[in-house]
């Protein structure tokens, strides 16, 4: 009999939803739900120089709208935003503390300015990051995340379940978003 495989299960937790679920609801994401807005004022991803927020971050022709200390109410936030997030945020900046890829930083971003470019920044990082878990074996899931993270103490683990909880959290975020797109620009009835 097989010991527990602690990492296989961690990574086939998210790569089931990621495979069963949250790719397909990505599928055919169009340019104009990604920047799509229901409210004013939503923080997103923007030509360089366009934005209002008090922080526009990003190296490319577009910049991601922050502010420190977030407001409150939270800002409400766009496909391109929470997909930014994902891919910098939650992603490529673990992948360069953790797993050794090119370091990554929401200012150093080069952020995408369609939807098409943002689902390949995403599904890059995700490779990498799987990778990187699988890379860890069991025995790295029980390694300190050490100065690299806010709560040094905490495991690999617990930076797996952290990281799996946030891309659930987030990408179906966009899943809602892209409803309520389709539901609020529905053709008119022909007659």
């Amino acid at each position: 009999m097989n010991p527990f495989d602690l990492n296989r299960s961690l990574r086939e937790q998210w790569e089931f939803l990621w495979n069963h679920q949250i790719r397909t609801r990505l599928d055919g994401l169009t340019d104009d739900e990604y920047f799509w807005s229901p409210v004013p004022d939503a923080w997103s991803v923007r030509p360089r120089g366009t934005s209002t927020a008090p922080i526009q971050a990003g190296s490319g022709d577009f910049t991601i709208d922050f502010a420190f200390a977030e407001p409150d109410p939270a800002p409400f936030t766009t496909i391109a935003w929470q997909l930014g997030h994902v891919v910098v945020g939650v992603l490529a900046a673990r992948n360069a503390s953790h797993f050794g890829a090119p370091p990554a930083s929401y200012d150093s971003w080069e952020y995408a300015g369609d939807a098409a470019t943002a689902l390949d920044q995403l599904e890059t990082q995700l490779g990498v990051w799987l990778a990187g878990v699988r890379d860890l074996g069991n025995d790295g899931l029980l390694v300190p995340v050490g100065d690299k993270e806010p709560y040094p103490e905490l495991t690999m683990a617990d930076l797996v379940l952290h990281i799996h909880r946030e891309l659930i959290h987030h990408l179906s975020e966009v899943a809602l978003l892209r409803d309520l797109y389709a539901h609020t620009h529905r053709a008119a009835p022909l007659g």
